[in-house]
Order: structure tokens, then C-alpha cells, then sequence
């Protein structure tokens, strides 16, 4: 059956900000839906709230709407665009539940509007957790013992006849949230109160616990003729009670026979043929013994899906979207390939690893456990041709200074701990089962603390094994043998107590190089066209370079903290710029779940860990004309120099495009960075260098509290604090000059109160384009990646923005930047403070390039590949005659512990937009966006430190004014109560009742505005914070963003908000 003649027109819904639980896998899946259906002739209409992805530029759909993903605005979408039909299964658990709300709303009834691809009965079945049960047992497919409960009386009964321990599940939520597994009662009821309250049904299921059994997933996809193909099974190395999102997962199967995995594959079909899914579709069993139980089905493109497509090239979201609109598997082409159709199963020929990257690092009181409720933001995938070359090359994909000889940060583990970490699942065991084996713990005693199969174990032993030969001399036959393990050059260096650089000679001199083998979909039985690579010590190599001009991109990694999306959006972007200028363009990777690697992104993608070794032997084999470091974050940054040295030592002929190492080492080197400043007049705040403690208490007191302290190199604020007093100095001096022993640490004058700017230009060496100057909304000292800000500023005036484009163009030529660069100013008291110049593309810059219309990082690649910004033909300044406003999204919620606060390490793990004429409707839809929504009607409770008590007078005035009632602790309401705003007392939390907590458990505060105060009430205030997160309720940290979010509500009461497409705004740009 060809496509549907009736769809003319669709409505995708995209998956909203960068979340836990929710990363880029659904920007890759929406990016190939989007070119799926406009290849068939499909107009499509895209709705998404995330500026930093390429799934809401311009180009990818007819018409783009940066608007909250929330029923009630995409129903306006809906009657303004009149779309044939709407597609869920692309926008994570945000396009499901988004859809779900609309059909049972009645809207989509009402405008005519179809669901395609799988039905909304479909996902009823099986995101409600009591009809999916009632689903497998109609068909014969063994689940595990459960119970649906809507109560907590009915959570009693469940507990009775179930018996502890306990998995908890609430529906309709995303990465296991408000999840997790009971070993007791107490445990049991705190969750399942949690669960209930995250449920969108108000629903949690209760199982029996599974905990040790093997989890396994398949992805199938199936099309309305029935077809079904299974695309790739995959094995979690960690057992059942940990969230797939979290386990180290390996493709194919390690573990069950033959048969085992033929009976797990016919389960797959016969499960979404059943529940009659059209399109991908993923299924997690539970295995142990021969037997197995059915976990879970989520009926769209997952986490797992992007990481199946990436493992075996076959495109899922591409196919999902096609069958949507009617087409059959047998009908559709393998773009992979080029000769087979979709209905061919993909084979692969080689094993895939994928692990976690979690945010520990940023947050020190998280509660580090794994559970069925995932934490991780990222990962990263390899490939090899072995388990422990996979397992290898991911571990140095990770980038977390760790490989598998690090033995515990500091100090090295006790026995005791090793044990200890064995037991409890957390982000180091995969480094504890290493440490116990070196010990001489067995691999059984190993396997019965983890529960994880003692084949994983044994791969680890034989990595272990390799090191002990290598000891003892490393011979040509041991070196090629290790190198087919994994090792890398630096590894065996450490053992042997070489430098890396001996190592690589000695290789290349015997000729032990590595070979490119191609991912194709087919272990090699058909030819393929858009083939991509991964690095391998086999003999036959499958990689044919051109003649061509090409330059190699870099790309930036997994997602962090610090480092997310918004770089793999630039990556694209500079891909996209030299294609069009006839140069071949490369990426090397190692996300599975972003557009830079897919698989039609770029003409050569390579698969690879991003370390000195992996890229030069791209290099080296390719022998490109350039190197790109601009875009992928500190990842690749860190690289220049490095690469910069190698490529010069091995007399290779490429060369670093753009701003010049040196150049990049002079802008991140802050004694060189000041003393340019200096030199060029550009105030800054007062500096100075300490590479002792005395040396770090002479310099605060000389430049005065408060103080800002670094280490020099760092990327996302790491390690950054604002100190008050010598006391805070002296622990910060222990934990930090840790952080970077042969780089000073930094000490800056804090300033506070200022307002911070951000702003993003491009500069060719003789022009400086400026995209947008940005305020940001919280003040200096909160990290700027996690600053709520706005474009145009606000209450910037004039003649300062222009003394900010003087010293943005000033930086940029002394600089001698070639491509982006982005500057940070704080401004007090009249005067502009340079604060730092990252020649790099920046977190800002898709967010400015959605607001004003100009592909900047597109821009600054055309820059770097040799041509002007006069001839590119963007030397202007835009202007706007709208309101933007980039708002962050924040991890607490799933982070059990982390204090909520903001200061100046980032803490947000991505970003939303909100646009429209006027400042605070702009702001409303922001923080609506960013899952904070603000109230118009209901109790606002405020408890600020004695400093704000003025400025949150006029808030809480506006409040009242606007008929919200007002709640305060005594201080805080005497004063209100002075300055004429109806309040009522609550009590301290440490007093009594009632107090806050007690209205926030009954659902009677509709938004939180707390201050921190003094250290006593620290605790007061983190309760606050916390409680805040964990039972839903809008909370404001400082008294900006308080004022924003008043203006917001008192303007959002009385006007309506403009919703239009993006192209709509750029056209009113001047």
C-alpha cells in the first residue's frame, strides 16, 4: 500500500527540554521523522518547547512552533493548522501523554485530526499498567504478580498478598519517575505516596520484585499488513532492579542459548501484534533459568531505539514515520544499503556497548544508588569486534578521568569498600568489579554481590590478564594482541611506565595500525552506500578515503551537565555549511542518541572515542585539510593543543581551522586573558592567582570578601564556589587545588548584585557580527547555563549596550578569532566587566539563532573554512521587535537529596524557549514550558533573607493585587503586613505546625518564593527547596526572577498569548 492519499498534512509533537530520563535520543528520532515525511511529500507542522535542538530549526519542518508542550496551546496549534492527523510516538513520554490528554480532551475529534501509527488505545494499553497485565494474560505472556492501585488503602492489600520486597511503577511517567523498589514497609508507602503523585492517572502498579533476574530488550517494529521484524536485541549487563537507562547494555546477547533468544524474539512478535503497534516499538523481558516474565512495552521510539538504530544502522524513527502515513515495510527502502527494502532483519557482525553517564560529579549529596528511577543524563556507544574492546573504548568514550585501573578518587578503596560497592549498585561498580579482581575476589563471590553473570566478570578478568602480560614485557605479538582488546597506547604506557608517545611509535613501526570496519546494516552482504565506521585491529580494513578537500568535525561526547545538546546542534550545523560549500565533511562521536550521528548527518561518520589516539588514527588515515574544535564543546577543545602537537610530530599536512590553538590556550589562560584586558583598557573584576593556601588567603583579603574561586581550566563552573569568609576558603582550598595541581587557582572579586550579559558573535578576522546581547534574568554568581535570559535586554540602557559591542569587537580582533566566540560581562554601578571570552560555540547559540533568525553557528563554519562574513552576506546586527526568553530545566526531581539551589556550577540539563510581544507573557510561557508553571489563582507562600525583604514588598504586592492570598514565616509577614500586603503567619518548620510543608502536602501552595538566609536556616530553607521538587510545587531562588514571575502573572491574568510560528517572528527582524 503506497502512502495514504488522504494525509496531506502532520502534526508532530516533539519531546520538550533535555531531561533525566529524556535526552536527545527523541531530537534524533523527531530530526528523521521530519525528513521522512517531507521525502513523501507530507507538510509538516512540528511543535517543541527546546530551542537547542536541530528538530526545531527552520529548514527541518514547513512550520516550527517553539511553544509549551502543554494540551491547551498545542490545541490552538491544532486550530489554526487544521492537520490531517498527529503522530505521539516520536516526542518521548511528553508526545504520549500530550496526545492522550487531546483525544480524551475531545480536540482532536473535534478538528478531525487522526493519531497515526499506533493508536491511542494501543498506548492506553500499555502505558496503563492494569490493562497492559489484563492485555499479556489474554495472550499467554508471563508477567510478573502485580496489582494496580489508585490508593493507599488499596497499596495495603497489595502489600498483603505480594509480600516484600516490591517494584513500584507509576504510569504515564518517564524513566521510572517517582519509581523504584521497596525492601520495607516504610519504604514501600513513601514511594508509592510519591508514585501517585507523578502518575498523570494517579496510578502506580506494585510488583513482585524480580531483583537478580537477567534484563533483556528487543526492538521490533511492525507494519499494518502485519509484518514484524525484530531490529536488534540487547542484554543489560546489570540485573533486574536497575532502570535500563542505567545499566551497561551490550548488543547482541551474551548470555542465553540459541533457543532462549528464538523464544524471547517470538514472545516480541507475538506482544506487538497483540497490542497492534504500528511502527518501532520496544520490549523488555526479564529472564532467569530458561524462564522469562514481560516487563514492559513502551509503544514509541525510546532511549533504546536510538540506541538500535546507531548499533545496527537501521534507521527506526525514519520507518515509524513512513508506516504512519500508511506505507508497508516490504514498500520502504533501506537508505543504508540502498538495494534492500525495511522489511530485512539487520544483522551485525561485531558487539555494541553502551554505558551511563551520570552527574555525580555536580552533585555531591545526590544519593549516588541505582535504581528502577534512572539519574544518568547521557552515554556514550562503542563498537568492537570483542566484549572487552567494546567495554574499553567505552570507558574512554566516558571522559570521567577513570579507566579500568582507577582504584577510588583519592585514596584507594578498602577491602571493605570494594565489598561494599559490589553490593550496591552506584556509577563506580563497573571499577569496583575491576579492583576485586585484582584483589584475587573470585569471579562467583563477585557474581552473587552484583547479581551480575559471571561471563561479564570473566571478560573483565581477561582485560586484567592482557595488563599482567604486558608487565612482563610487551613484545610485538602481546602489543597486537592488546591492541585488538582495546588497550590504548597511554594505557600501556602507565603499565610500563613509558609516555604515550613511545608507545605509538613502537606501533607504527611494527605496523600495527588500526583498520576502519563499516556499521551496514547486513555483516557485509549487501554494498553499502552511506556507510559509517568504527576503529578495529583486524587485518581487512573497508574504510576508502577520497581525494577530496574534507575536514573532520569534532564532535562533543555524551550529554553532561555543563555540556549538552546545544553543541551537537552546532556540530550539525558546521556539517551543513561545508556541504553546501562542495568540502567533504567527517564527524567522530561516540552519542548514540544525537543527529551528528546519524547516519546521514555527514559523509563519513566514525564511531569512536574522542581521545588524542582515536582521533589522530582518523587523521592519519584520511589526511583531511582541516580539523574543526570550535563546536563540540570543552571536549574538543581540550583537543586542540594536543592535536595541534601530534599532527605537527607525526608530519602530517592538516591543520587546526579557525581561532589558532594558541590563541583559544590565551582566552581560556586567565594571566594571559587579564593581561590582554588590561592592555586594551576593558575593566574586569579584581583578580588574582593562588597556587598554595597562604598564597589563596593573602590574595582574598587583599582583593575582599566575597570571593569567587576556580581552577583555571574548567568547563560548566566545576568546582566553582563563591566564598564569604577565610573558614569557607580553607575547605574550598583542600577540595579544589585537587582539582588541578599544575594550574593556579583562580580568585575573583565577587560582584554582587550585578546583572550578568551573554553574548554570542561570529568574527572572520575583520568584521564582528554580534547575534543578540543577553540579559540574564538571576543575578551575577548563578552560572549563566543556568540563567533564565532574555533577548533584547530589558534594563540595559542604551549606551551601555553599545560599550558592550565595543568590547565585543575589541576582544574578538585582539583575539584574532576566526568563527564563534562568546563573551560574558556583568554590569554594575554604570560600569561593563569583562568576565571571560570562550572562543567556542557557546549553549547560547541555537537559543540566538532561533530567537533572531541567524544560523550562527553555520555562519562561523563558512568563516572557518575561508570565506568573509561580507561575502556570506551577514555583517548586521538583528533587530527584534519581540520578547524571548531562554528558561532552564533543572534535575532535582530526580536527584533524591541535591539541594536546590542555584550558584555558580551549573545544574540544568536543558533549556526551553518562550516568545512573544510582550516580556512577561514571554517569561509566563518559559517557566510553563520548563515544567514551573506559574499560578493565577491559589496561595503563594514567601519566606526571603532581611536583604530582599523591599524588593519582594512590591512582588507580593503585585500578587495580591492580581488575587492570588499570600502566606509568610513571621519575619517576613510582619513586614508585608507594614508595608500594607494582606498575608496570614505560618510557622518555621523547625517551630511547628501548621507550617509549609504541611499546606505543600495537601496540595495548597500554588508557588514557593525562598531566598537562602543565614546558615541556621539552611536546613529550614533546603526542606523548603526540596520538598518543593518532590511534590510539584513552582518554586522561585532569587528575588529577579520573583519580580519576572510577578510581572508574568499579573499580565497573563488579563492578556492572551500570541502563538505563531517561528518563520512569522524572523520575518519582523530588521
Amino acid at each position: 500500500m503506497p502512502k495514504r492519499p488522504d494525509i496531506k498534512k502532520v502534526l508532530l509533537i516533539g519531546s520538550g527540554p533535555i531531561q533525566i530520563g529524556q535526552a536527545a535520543e527523541f531530537d534524533f528520532s523527531g530530526s528523521q521523522a521530519c525528513k521522512s515525511l517531507r521525502e513523501e511529500g507530507v507538510e509538516v507542522v512540528l511543535v517543541n518547547s527546546n530551542p537547542a535542538t536541530i528538530m526545531t530549526d527552520p529548514e527541518m519542518a514547513d512550520r516550527i512552533y517553539i511553544e509549551p508542550l502543554v494540551p491547551e496551546v498545542v490545541a490552538k496549534i491544532i486550530e489554526r493548522e487544521r492537520p490531517d492527523g498527529i503522530i505521539a510516538g516520536i516526542g518521548g513520554q511528553t508526545g504520549l501523554n500530550v496526545t492522550s490528554e487531546l483525544a480524551e480532551g475531545g480536540v482532536l475529534d473535534q478538528f478531525g485530526v487522526e493519531v497515526l501509527g499506533t493508536s491511542v488505545s494501543a498506548i492506553r494499553e500499555t502505558e496503563d499498567r492494569d490493562l497492559f497485565k489484563r492485555a499479556m494474560i489474554r495472550i499467554g505472556e508471563p508477567v510478573p504478580k502485580s496489582r494496580a492501585v489508585d490508593t493507599l488503602g488499596e497499596a495495603k492489600e497489595a502489600l498483603k498478598e505480594l509480600g516484600l520486597p516490591l517494584i513500584i511503577r507509576p504510569a504515564y511517567t518517564l524513566g521510572g519517575s517517582g519509581g523504584g523498589s521497596a525492601e520495607t514497609e516504610e519504604e514501600f508507602f513513601r514511594i508509592v505516596e510519591m508514585g501517585m503523585k507523578r502518575s498523570r492517572i494517579h496510578q502506580v502498579l506494585v510488583e513482585e520484585s524480580l531483583v537478580g533476574w537477567t534484563e533483556l530488550e528487543y526492538e521490533v517494529m511492525r507494519d499494518k499488513n502485519d509484518t514484524c521484524i525484530t531490529i536488534c536485541n540487547m542484554e543489560n549487563m546489570d540485573p533486574m532492579g536497575i532502570h535500563t537507562g542505567e545499566s551497561i547494555v551490550v548488543t547482541p546477547i551474551q548470555t542465553l542459548t540459541d533457543d532462549e533468544v528464538q523464544i524471547l524474539r517470538t514472545a516480541a512478535i507475538n506482544i506487538i501484534r497483540a497490542l497492534k503497534i504500528e511502527g518501532g516499538c520496544n520490549i523488555q523481558f526479564a529472564a532467569k533459568d530458561g524462564d522469562y516474565r514481560v516487563i514492559e512495552v513502551n509503544p514509541r521510539v525510546s532511549r533504546s531505539s536510538a540506541l538500535a538504530s546507531k548499533a545496527t544502522g537501521y534507521p527506526i524513527a525514519r520507518v515509524t514515520a513512513k508506516i504512519a502515513i500508511g506505507m508497508t515495510l516490504d514498500e520502504i527502502g533501506n537508505d543504508v544499503t540502498g538495494e534492500t527494502p525495511a522489511s530485512f532483519e539487520p544483522t551485525v557482525d561485531y558487539v555494541v556497548m553502551k554505558i551511563p553517564r551520570w552527574p555525580f560529579d555536580k552533585f555531591v549529596k545526590a544519593d549516588k544508588t541505582l535504581t528502577t528511577s534512572m539519574k544518568s543524563t547521557g552515554e556514550v556507544m562503542a563498537i568492537g569486534r570483542s566484549y572487552e574492546e567494546a567495554l574499553m573504548k567505552a570507558v574512554r568514550s566516558l571522559e570521567i578521568d577513570k579507566d579500568l585501573g582507577y582504584a577510588g578518587k583519592y585514596e584507594p578503596w578498602t577491602d571493605e569498600e570494594v565489598r561494599h560497592l559490589l553490593a550496591t549498585p552506584t556509577d563506580e561498580r563497573l571499577f569496583a568489579i575491576y579492583e576485586a579482581l585484582r584483589r584475587g575476589i573470585t569471579v562467583e563471590e563477585i557474581s552473587d554481590l552484583t547479581g551480575i553473570h559471571p561471563y561479564f566478570i570473566a571478560r573483565i578478568e581477561n582485560i586484567i590478564e592482557m595488563e599482567r602480560e604486558i608487565a612482563v614485557g610487551l613484545s610485538v605479538p602481546i602489543l597486537r594482541r592488546a591492541k585488538r582488546m582495546g588497550f590504548s597506547d597511554e594505557r600501556m604506557g602507565k603499565i610500563l611506565g613509558k609516555r604515550r608517545e613511545e608507545i605509538a611509535d613502537l606501533r607504527i613501526e611494527s605496523g600495527i595500525v588500526p583498520t576502519f570496519k563499516m556499521v551496514d546494516t547486513c555483516a557485509a552482504e549487501f554494498a553499502a552506500k552511506t556507510p559509517y565506521y568504527y576503529s578495529s585491529y583486524e587485518d581487512e580494513c573497508e574504510l576508502a578515503p577520497t581525494d577530496n578537500k574534507k575536514v573532520l568535525i569534532i564532535g562533543s561526547g555524551p550529554i553532561r551537565i555543563g555540556q549538552g545538546i546545544e553543541f551537537d546542534y552546532s556540530t550539525v550545523h558546521a556539517v551543513q555549511a561545508l556541504r553546501e560549500m562542495g568540502i567533504e565533511a567527517h564527524i567522530a562521536n561516540n552519542n548514540p542518541e544525537t543527529v551528528s550521528t546519524d547516519y546521514d548527518t555527514s559523509d563519513k561518520l566514525f564511531f569512536e572515542p574522542l581521545t588524542l589516539e582515536d582521533v589522530m588514527n582518523i587523521i592519519e588515515k584520511e589526511r583531511y585539510f582541516g580539523v574543526m574544535v570550535q563546536f563540540g564543546g570543552q571536549t574538543a577543545m581540550n583537543l586542540a593543543i594536543p592535536l595541534e602537537r601530534e599532527i605537527a610530530r607525526r608530519g602530517l599536512p592538516t591543520k587546526i581551522l579557525g581561532t589558532s590553538p594558541e590563541r583559544i590556550d590565551m582566552a581560556e589562560d586567565r594571566e594571559r586573558f587579564n593581561l590582554a584586558l588590561r592592555k586594551m583598557g576593558i575593566p574586569q573584576p579584581e583578580a588574582g592567582y593562588a597556587t598554595s593556601p597562604e598564597e589563596a588567603k593573602a590574595e582574598a583579603r587583599r582583593i575582599g570578601y566575597p570571593v569567587l574561586v576556580r581552577p583555571s581550566y574548567v568547563l560548566g563552573g566545576r568546582a566553582m564556589e563563591i566564598v564569604y569568609d577565610e573558614r569557607e576558603l580553607m575547605v574550598y582550598m583542600r577540595e579544589a587545588v585537587r582539582v588541578s595541581p599544575e594550574h593556579p587557582i583562580l580568585i575573583d572579586d565577587f560582584l554582587q548584585n550585578a546583572v550578568e550579559i551573554d553574548v554570542d558573535a561570529v568574527s572572520d578576522g575583520q568584521d564582528v557580527l554580534i547575534g543578540a546581547i543577553m540579559e540574564h534574568i538571576e543575578e551575577a554568581g548563578i552560572h549563566s547555563g543556568d540563567s533564565a535570559c532574555v533577548i533584547p535586554p530589558q534594563t540595559i540602557p542604551p549606551a551601555v549596550q553599545e560599550t558592550v559591542r565595543e568590547y565585543v569587537k575589541k576582544i574578538a580582533l585582539a583575539l584574532e578569532v576566526k568563527g564563534i566566540l562568546n563573551i560574558q560581562m556583568a554590569y554594575k554601578d554604570g560600569i561593563v566587566y569583562v568576565l571571560e571570552a570562550n572562543p567556542r560555540s557557546s549553549r547560547t547559540i541555537p537559543f540566538v539563532s532561533k530567537t533572531v533568525g541567524l544560523p550562527l553557528a553555520k555562519i562561523a563554519a563558512g568563516v572557518m573554512a575561508g570565506k568573509s562574513l561580507a561575502e556570506l552576506g551577514y555583517t548586521r546586527e538583528p533587530a527584534i521587535s519581540y520578547v524571548s526568553v531562554k528558561e532552564v530545566l533543572l534535575p532535582f526531581e530526580k536527584l533524591p537529596g541535591a539541594d536546590t539551589l542555584l550558584g555558580p556550577e551549573m545544574r540544568s540539563t536543558g533549556e526551553v524557549m518562550g516568545i512573544d510581544y510582550i516580556p512577561g507573557l514571554a517569561f509566563f510561557k518559559a517557566e510553563l514550558s520548563a515544567d514551573n508553571p506559574l499560578p493565577t489563582e491559589g496561595v503563594v507562600f514567601i519566606s526571603v533573607r532581611d536583604e530582599d525583604k523591599g524588593a519582594i514588598a512590591e512582588v507580593a504586592r503585585k500578587l495580591s493585587d492580581s488575587g492570588l492570598s499570600i502566606i509568610a514565616t513571621a519575619g517576613t509577614a510582619e513586614f508585608l503586613t507594614k508595608m500594607g500586603v494582606a498575608v496570614k503567619e505560618v510557622e518555621k518548620i523547625y517551630v511547628g505546625s501548621p507550617n509549609v510543608l504541611d499546606y505543600m502536602k495537601r496540595g495548597d501552595v500554588s508557588l514557593i518564593i525562598n531566598t537562602p538566609t543565614t546558615k541556621q536556616s539552611v536546613k529550614d530553607g533546603f526542606q523548603i527547596r526540596r520538598n518543593a521538587v518532590d511534590y510539584h510545587v513552582p518554586y522561585i531562588t532569587t528575588v529577579q526572577a520573583a519580580r519576572a514571575a510577578a510581572q508574568a502573572i499579573e499580565i497573563a491574568k488579563g492578556g492572551e498569548i500570541t502563538i505563531k510560528p517561528l518563520d512569522e517572528y524572523h520575518r519582523e527582524v530588521r
